[in-house]
């Protein structure tokens, strides 16, 4: 396997604080853009699934097409920051995001609509990978935990932000839902103009070509295995030759992705990555954080309007115990760990937080008193707040400049496929238990099973007469507290998996990783040198 001729620590960029703030804030409007396209859409989505007379599969492929495009782009834009100009790449991510968010708005189907959410997920890719690319480019690890607590509080306020602005866009009449997907245009342009005038960094090109067969294949058998598993259980029994078909196709497309990542020069995916203990448990944990992240918490919005009743403005209201924590944790633990130069704690911490938050959630239901709720979601965006970024800048230390595209966009990768596969397989386990707890609910009062009104389509619950719209609600409400109790096991997972990661402390350069105890030694020899020879200049 040929290998390019890795960037050596002069490569690094030497920044000033204040610097660094100015080419990051257009970074961070990217990001929030990002952020918003997923979180604006997560309390109007039931609006626009019933105006669209779509049913749960639609709701769920509304969320899912977009995550599974940030999935399969997320390794291209990766390598290509390895290749090319970032600041390029990330503004071309820019690009794309408005078009896909401006064909979205125009849709007049769910089957338009999911098409256009595919187009916004490319985008969102290339902004999500980028910007812990380029970040990673500027800061050196010791000092970029600080820095990630304001990736973290970006996310946040995005994550605060987004329902709140689509719960207000649905329920103020002369806007309506389309411009829930207008809203980050004026914020992405804006992002545009910025970085174009803030963000300087050296371009190392190097003659490669991208792995579009690794790309093709890896997409391909991640469609299937997300196909498979939205429809299993709903369309055909999960025991069927359906299942047989997609799962041995998912298996024999992941094969070949991986024959063909073993042979090229430049691997989409690089094999050689996962010799590193720390990042093959990092993905471990990052997938496992990703099916919890994405797919527990995007049902929220649903729970909080059919279950409760509520309206899509009130929905994001009542999820801000959870971005609270986020934004608190991600900011706090990344000064810490700035400080310090440990970061295994937080992400114990967090991913226990995380088990906890989440077997909490399980006992969900639709009178659930909202005290008790507010502290279970508290847990759960503490929990992402230790675990989310600090994954990312756990790989980072272990890998030097030239693989920092790669390195971070895998665990990137990883993480939304996790989130896809959470999506998808979480939204199949509540349409399958909303179906049959709706069936006991209208047993008991003698209705047939039809006049749910929870078929085909989300029911509307202000239009249901008292005891249906009383089943209805408790349905949802049971549904919702099954996927939070089955999405516990995964983060269980990734807690197990950060405490067999091997902690070394953050590097105070951003050159390629001492990894030896002879270069280590060779480099505390070199520092106390240093040392004595400024303690002689200034005596």
């Amino acid at each position: 396997m040929s290998q390019a001729t890795a960037p050596t620590q002069a490569t690094a960029v030497n920044m000033t604080h204040r610097q660094i703030l100015e080419a990051l804030s257009g970074l961070l409007l990217g990001l929030f853009v990002a952020i918003l396209s997923s979180t604006v859409i997560s309390n109007a989505l039931p609006r626009i699934i019933t105006e669209l007379h779509g049913g749960q599969s639609a709701y769920t492929w509304v969320v899912t097409s977009a995550l599974l495009a940030t999935t399969a782009t997320t390794p291209i834009w990766g390598k290509m920051a390895d290749l090319t100009s970032k600041k390029t790449l990330v503004q071309l991510a820019l690009g794309i995001y408005v078009l896909g968010s401006v064909l979205a708005g125009l849709a007049q189907g769910t089957g338009e609509l999911i098409a256009c959410r595919v187009l916004q997920g490319i985008g969102a890719g290339g902004l999500t990978a980028l910007a812990q690319v380029i970040m990673a480019t500027m800061i050196a690890p010791r000092e970029r935990g600080r820095y990630s607590g304001y990736l973290g509080a970006v996310m946040a306020v995005g994550t605060i932000g987004g329902p709140l602005i689509g719960g207000v866009i649905v329920d103020t009449s002369w806007l309506g839902w389309r411009w829930c997907f207008y809203v980050g245009v004026p914020f992405a342009i804006v992002a545009l103009i910025v970085l174009q005038k803030t963000l300087h960094l050296p371009v190392v090109k190097r003659k490669a070509q991208i792995d579009w067969w690794g790309a093709t294949l890896i997409t391909a058998a991640v469609s299937v295995l997300l196909i498979w598993v939205s429809l299993a259980g709903n369309q055909f029994a999960w025991a069927s030759w359906q299942t047989a078909v997609m799962v041995v196709g998912a298996l024999l497309l992941g094969a070949l992705a991986i024959r063909v990542e073993t042979r090229v020069a430049e691997p989409m995916i690089p094999p050689r990555l996962f010799r590193n203990r720390t990042i093959t448990l990092a993905v471990i944990a990052s997938i496992a954080v990703g099916v919890g992240m994405f797919g527990a918490s995007i049902f929220l919005g649903q729970y909080f309007q059919i279950s409760r009743g509520e309206s899509p403005t009130m929905s994001g209201l009542m999820t801000l115990p959870m971005i609270l924590g986020l934004l608190v944790a991600s900011t706090v633990g990344g000064r810490i760990i700035t400080k310090t130069g440990r970061w295994k704690r937080f992400l114990v911490a967090g991913s226990a937080l995380l088990t906890i938050g989440f077997a909490l959630m399980g006992t969900l239901r639709a009178d659930t008193s909202f005290t008790v709720l507010s502290v279970y979601m508290l847990l759960i965006g503490v929990g992402l707040g230790l675990t989310m970024q600090n994954l990312v800048l756990a790989v980072q230390n272990t890998v030097g400049p030239h693989e920092l595209g790669a390195a971070s966009s895998v665990v990137a990768f990883f993480r939304s496929l996790g989130g896809a596969i959470g999506v998808s397989a979480l939204g199949a386990v509540l349409a399958h238990k909303v179906k049959d707890y709706t069936a006991d609910g209208l047993a008991q009062l003698g209705i047939p099973a039809s006049s749910s009104g929870s078929g085909g389509t989300l029911p509307d619950v202000h239009t249901l007469p008292g005891p249906l719209r009383a089943v209805v609600e408790s349905a949802y409400g049971h549904g919702a507290g099954d996927i939070f109790l089955t999405a516990a096991p995964f983060a269980l997972v990734a807690l197990i998996a950060v405490i067999f990661i091997k902690e070394v402390p953050l590097r105070q350069h951003n050159g390629n990783p001492v990894s030896s105890e002879a270069e280590r030694e060779s480099t505390r020899a070199a520092d106390a040198g240093a040392a004595v020879v400024r303690t002689g200049e200034q005596r």
